[in-house]
């Protein structure tokens, strides 16, 4: 695995953390595959939050797209902002 910036390992965890974010979607963007992903969770997260993170996706449909009963469309509102660094914008 080649090593990640902070940035890019912040916007990993955050997409990790999401719960309509497949793997398969870390996969494309980052190049890594959920072993690496629960290895950058394991390293960078305290180990509490690394239990919850993986109790949440343990088993959920929506972060397997095989699992997923029909595909999600996916759709940006309007008031909706990026989110970088963890931080959201304000209005």
């Amino acid at each position: 695995m080649k090593s990640k910036s902070l940035e890019e390992i912040d916007r990993i965890i955050e997409m990790a953390w999401e719960d309509r974010t497949p793997f398969e979607a870390i996969f494309n963007q980052f190049n890594i595959n959920e072993k690496e992903l629960i290895s950058i969770m394991r390293n960078n997260l305290k180990k509490s939050s690394f239990k919850l993170w993986r109790e949440r996706v343990s088993g959920r449909k929506t972060k397997h797209s095989k699992l997923r009963e029909n595909s999600v469309d996916r759709f940006k509102c309007k008031l909706q902002r990026n989110i970088s660094n963890n931080k959201i914008s304000k209005r």
